[in-house]
């Protein structure tokens, strides 16, 4: 083995170029799979670690206790199948004064309960303390932050009965409620609802855990149930925004992991070929056929090892900073997202090298089955075979000559340059697709903004936020700004959690009065919501629900109920959120006024100008001028960017050492054609043909992969509803220029090797003859 490495050695540090394209190759490869595989870990595992952490409840059941008694309800926790339970506790509703903690106005649903432990659903106080005594709460704080002592102290109403004191701050996995009090508040509350929490020990799946529920409810009276929630819906809202960068991702994991086995495949399989005369004299030298193929494997593993290493490292180093953009605005618990995992690096570490030597394998067996003397007298031998026939017929033709030997030199190694072609249909595949999604993401980030110039948000002033309640009414506030110069749309909006029947968690309700031109934009199916009891939502609210276009929901605020009907699709939007009109909130709180109002002005006009006398005209009003970036589509385009240039520079490399071997192999026969007159730039012409050629062929081949690969990822983005218009990007000069991608990358590989074989001196050539 000590000859195996000296010899693999001395290869490598000859094709020092060889060697640095293989190390890259994989370098760029690991990233790419290594990013792809943290972000399909992160989707699930942080999760569930945190999940099981604090016990978290398989499936939060909501019972109507008009029909079922505490005890009938503690006899569920003792059926077959459930592995611990806790409850039943009384379930309730409290109001939120508009502007007194951080969100909007609205309802809480809150439970009796009277520690944060427990076998099932443990709370983690984050600020404060438990309520330990009638008139307190603790609230349900939001991921993402940690709440400051300065928020203590604020006081919720509760129907019929006193106010309710915030003490504390809490969060739980399972989302079960919004807020907690005492058994003996919640027994003042008179609750309609009781509430348990279940774990079961079969729990994976939803048909398993609607079985387990059934099992311990059976014997309840007929109804009883009125809500359920399982931990299988929270993990999907938690990586829901995850979920929508992983089969981009993942396409670009797989196209690198293509890429990268047909280089090796074509590297090794040059080297064998233009090292017949090396594996000649090995063999003369006692080498036998094992130990050869020995040296080329070797010779292969030392690069993808250091690339491998090199892009573990820089996957690693990159994967902290994408996985918090990926699962940022998380809604569920206190799960937390670093780095990738140690199983993801091991894998990257160990796999990638081994692929490279199973892409290597095969071509290294030629070398295996060569005899000594054949070897030595093929690496010298005139190149015979179709290679000659065509460019004999391409000799005929009007061509000029150097284009023309260009052209037919692809026939005489046509193994090669099948690896060659794929790896810039691929290369094009990836460009096409990135391309795509560029779009569709430029597209998706115009939705809404409607025509005409910059906007201005207005924010009415409240006593809880720190500045004074505006002077004017709600209806004069929109009047005023309509008159301030420049203004040409003003819409208002208002905030509320609601209560949605049959659901235990409320939802951020958002209701719209004014011009609404820009909601159009937002629509993927159906219409914008126009009249009262129309609502929309994104499609994460409408699938965890299991709604779609015409169910009918119940909409619940301070005592009053309406029933809305789902009438449009959003684009996009949170999964605890819905849109409606200012009709519908008239019935649920008469004398609502609107928190925020957006301002379109005329094409031209000074936002900064207008927010400063929009504050001018009272001082409970603050202006600002949003910022017009999407960090979605930020990321997206970035991430496909990155991604697009390294497959590109890889599929590049691909083509340089096609051409570069074919150059080494060719290097009598350039000798004989300088000498005969071919001068450097017809010997460049030639060579860049030589693979131009392909390059068209290879981007006629990508652009509808590309395509595909494009529809592919958009119609499977769980978060967003493309609609038809943003999927359709493509035009015919799009089209034409993206077609000039293979020929891009097939030059932009030929070029150096093609320069350099110009610069060859014709005694350089013909030194070995």
């Amino acid at each position: 083995m000590s000859a195996v490495w000296r010899a693999s050695r001395a290869a490598v540090k000859r094709r020092r170029l060889q060697t640095f394209v293989i190390g890259l190759v994989v370098l760029c490869s690991t990233t790419t799979v290594l990013l792809a595989l943290g972000l399909l870990n992160a989707a699930s595992s942080p999760f569930d670690r945190a999940h099981s952490a604090q016990h978290g409840a398989h499936t939060v059941a909501t019972f109507d206790t008009s029909k079922v008694t505490p005890e009938q309800l503690a006899l569920t926790a003792r059926r077959p199948g459930v592995e611990a339970a806790a409850g039943p506790f009384g379930q309730g509703v409290v109001d939120v004064p508009d502007g007194r903690l951080w969100m909007p106005g609205g309802s809480l649903t809150v439970v009796g309960r009277a520690d944060p432990s427990g076998p099932v659903d443990r709370v983690e106080v984050l600020e404060g303390r438990w309520a330990t005594a009638p008139g307190e709460i603790v609230v349900a704080w939001p991921s993402g932050g940690t709440p400051g002592p300065e928020l203590l102290g604020a006081e919720l109403a509760v129907p019929g009965g006193g106010p309710l004191r915030v003490v504390g701050f809490g969060a739980t996995m399972s989302r079960s409620a919004e807020g907690w009090v005492t058994p003996e508040q919640m027994a003042s509350m008179r609750p309609a609802a009781a509430q348990m929490l279940y774990r079961f020990t079969d729990s994976s799946t939803e048909a398993e855990l609607r079985s387990s529920l059934a099992a311990a409810t059976a014997g309840l009276p007929e109804g009883a149930l009125a809500d359920r929630q399982t931990h299988l819906t929270l993990k999907r809202a938690f990586s829901a925004l995850a979920d929508s960068y992983l089969p981009f991702m993942t396409l670009f994991g797989v196209l690198g992991l293509l890429v990268s086995a047909l280089i090796v495949g074509n590297v090794v399989s040059g080297a064998v070929v233009s090292g017949y005369r090396h594996i000649g004299v090995l063999k003369a030298l006692g080498f036998t056929p094992n130990q050869v193929v020995a040296v080329y494997l070797t010779m292969m593993a030392v690069p993808a090892v250091v690339g491998s290493a090199l892009g573990t490292l820089l996957g690693n180093a990159l994967a902290e900073p994408i996985l918090k953009v990926a699962f940022s605005g998380i809604e569920t618990g206190r799960a937390s997202v670093g780095g990738a995992a140690g199983w993801v690096s091991a894998v990257c570490l160990l796999g990638m090298p081994a692929l490279v030597l199973l892409a290597a394998l095969v071509p290294a067996l030629r070398a295996h089955r060569l005899s000594a003397a054949r070897a030595i007298s093929a690496g010298g031998a005139p190149g015979t075979g179709r290679g000659l026939r065509v460019q004999r017929v391409l000799g005929g033709s009007p061509l000029p000559r150097a284009v023309s030997l260009g052209l037919g030199q692809p026939f005489a190694r046509p193994g090669r340059t099948v690896l060659t072609l794929a790896a810039i249909v691929l290369g094009v595949t990836t460009v096409t697709l990135a391309t795509g999604l560029t779009g569709t993401m430029l597209a998706f980030d115009e939705a809404g903004r409607g025509e005409g110039g910059p906007r201005v948000r207005v924010e009415a002033g409240a006593p809880g936020n720190g500045r004074p309640a505006p002077a004017l009414s709600d209806d004069q506030i929109e009047e005023r700004l309509r008159s301030l110069p420049g203004a040409t749309h003003v819409r208002a909006r208002a905030l509320a959690q609601v209560g949605v029947g049959g659901q235990s968690q409320s939802v951020f309700a958002t209701f719209y009065r004014g011009d609404d031109s820009a909601q159009d934009g937002r629509i993927a199916r159906g219409r914008p919501a126009r009249a009262a009891g129309e609502i929309t939502a994104g499609p994460s609210f409408l699938t965890q629900r299991g709604l779609q276009l015409g169910d009918r929901v119940t909409l619940a605020l301070e005592g009053r109920q309406v029933t809305a009907t789902v009438v449009g699709v959003l684009v996009d939007g949170n999964a605890r959120a819905l849109d409606a009109t200012w009709q519908t909130l008239a019935q649920l709180s008469p004398d609502a006024r609107a928190v925020e109002y957006e301002v379109r002005l005329a094409p031209g006009a000074d936002a900064q100008e207008y927010a400063a006398a929009a504050e001018g005209a009272d001082p409970g009003l603050r202006a600002t001028v949003p910022d017009t970036g999407n960090a979605g589509t930020t990321t997206v385009v970035a991430f496909s960017s990155v991604f697009t240039v390294l497959l590109s520079v890889v599929a590049a490399l691909g083509v340089l050492n096609t051409v570069l071997l074919g150059t080494r192999e060719r290097r009598r026969d350039l000798g004989m054609l300088k000498s005969i007159g071919m001068t450097p730039r017809q010997v460049v012409a030639m060579t860049v043909t030589s693979v131009a050629g392909i390059g068209a062929v290879g981007g006629l081949l990508g652009i509808p992969l590309g395509m595909l690969a494009h529809r592919l990822v958009v119609d499977n983005v769980g978060v967003v509803a493309f609609p038809d218009s943003m999927k359709n990007i493509w035009d015919v000069p799009q089209l034409s220029i993206l077609l000039l991608a293979g020929v891009a990358i097939a030059v932009m590989g030929a070029l150096v090797p093609a320069r350099s074989a110009a610069r060859m001196t014709i005694a350089a050539a013909l030194h070995t003859e």
